[in-house]
């Protein structure tokens, strides 16, 4: 079998191919991307942990009236 037949050295080959294609973010692109990540992700755990609190002690308050 010729080796630039072979379905694996084929795919890797396209592969290589379109990667050249790729347009890569800068060094500064990803560290801003990286810490826009961070703080969203950190507001959304901060929003539902505050969630999580308020409702627990909302049913918990509840349960201890009757």
């Amino acid at each position: 079998m010729d080796l630039k037949n072979n379905p694996v050295t084929k795919y890797l080959i396209e592969a290589k191919i379109e990667l050249k294609k790729v347009a890569w973010p800068t060094r500064q692109e990803t560290i801003n991307y990286t810490l826009i990540v961070v703080g969203v992700s950190l507001g959304i755990a901060l929003f539902l942990g505050a969630a999580d609190f308020g409702l627990s002690a909302g049913i918990q308050a509840l349960l201890a009236r009757k």
